[in-house]
């Protein structure tokens, strides 16, 4: 069987009931140019919708429904359809189309899902948790190191649908990057999803080497003369942060490992060696991060430990002068008693003695304790 044959197969659009399900779609939302990101048929959510034919942008056939019907009338090239944080009123009719699954759809449009990779019939569905570097002059104990977001995509034989969700991870730079490389993109929707991923842990590895960055800002003050009075808030802060990095990073590591190895439909074998470049450069940004958690809990364990020095160094000095005040304090007490017949009571220079016993004691236990590092 043809491919075309195959994809009206999958799709049911190869028979009068899925042409005449396209037209019911067809006739439910009204016509509009899809290919501006400010007008959509579909809702405010649709970004862009481009059909591609041998890795080149189609200019004609901007409606999202003719250019399925086209594109699997003729079994050549693929639709790619973005949107952003979608409602379910505005996927319902884009999930009729493309015949989604329930599961993936409702994953899609609520969002904060955990890295992963599924298979629904003909349909790949995979989600990527996105990150950026937020800038901040100085680290503080409630600075946001690590901003997250999330990008879905589903692939099928003809199609590519991606929902983003955060305020960045803009596919537009991507998109305008695979189309001036035809050859790339012609091989497939599969094509797109590897620039996906590849994308995706780029911005790991990117944020991976700010992070360090951070890092050791930190190290460096901790280990400074005052690194005692360092506020350990911005340590833990930091750990926060990295667990958040290491929860998008962390999880994607079997996805991705499936996608290189493993036989998949819609991804083809010359696709997996790309894949296996990805899962190289993820391993990376994977260790990073572990090593950046070995080296943070090592840092706030060096600071603890420079903090109780400095308490031992503080009582060590009080404890020296309380020493050198009890010397005066017990002669006063002695001499202050009200007895009758005490040595020295009366004499003459009893009064200058006592003083000079006094300061000698002084200046001798300050003189020790100043050689022993106590003051």
């Amino acid at each position: 069987m043809s491919m075309a044959g195959n994809l009206r197969r999958v799709t049911g659009l190869g028979k009068a009931a899925g042409l005449r399900k396209v037209a019911r779609l067809a006739r439910r939302r009204p016509r509009v140019d899809l290919s501006h990101p400010a007008r959509s048929p579909l809702g405010s959510s649709v970004v862009n919708c481009v059909t591609y034919q041998d890795g080149v942008r189609v200019p004609t056939c901007t409606d999202l429904v003719d250019a399925v019907r086209m594109v699997r009338k003729t079994g050549e090239g693929f639709v790619w359809l973005g949107l952003h944080e979608p409602t379910d009123r505005e996927f319902a009719g884009i999930a009729e189309l493309f015949d989604l699954h329930p599961l993936a759809v409702e994953d899609a449009v609520e969002a904060h899902q955990r890295p992963k990779l599924e298979h629904y019939g003909n349909t790949l569905f995979a989600v990527f948790k996105t990150v950026c570097y937020v800038e901040h002059e100085r680290l503080t104990a409630t600075s946001e190191v690590v901003n997250t977001g999330e990008i879905m995509v589903f692939v099928g034989e003809d199609f590519v649908i991606t929902v983003r969700h955060g305020r960045h991870g803009s596919l537009g730079p991507l998109r305008e990057e695979l189309e001036s490389h035809p050859h790339q993109l012609s091989k497939g929707p599969a094509a797109v999803l590897h620039a996906i991923a590849d994308h995706v842990v780029d911005d790991y590895l990117s944020v991976t080497d700010a992070v360090q960055a951070d890092i050791d800002q930190v190290e460096t003050e901790v280990f400074a003369e005052d690194g005692a009075r360092l506020d350990p808030g911005r340590i833990y802060q930091m750990k926060r942060e990295l667990l958040e990095l290491k929860r998008a990073v962390v999880p994607l590591s079997r996805p991705v490992e499936d996608l290189a190895t493993r036989p998949i439909r819609v991804v083809p074998p010359e696709i997996q060696a790309y894949f296996r470049d990805v899962l190289d450069h993820l391993i990376r940004a994977k260790d990073q991060i572990a090593a950046f958690d070995e080296l943070l809990n090592s840092i706030l364990q060096a600071h603890l430990a420079q903090v109780t020095v400095a308490q031992n160094e503080d009582m060590r000095k009080i404890t020296a002068w309380a020493a050198i005040i009890a010397v005066p304090t017990m002669v006063c007490g002695v001499y202050g008693m009200n007895f009758d017949h005490m040595p020295e009571l009366h004499w003459q220079f009893g009064y200058p003695l006592a003083m000079v016993v006094m300061a000698g004691a002084c200046v001798a236990l300050y003189r020790g304790f100043r050689r022993n590092g106590w003051l």
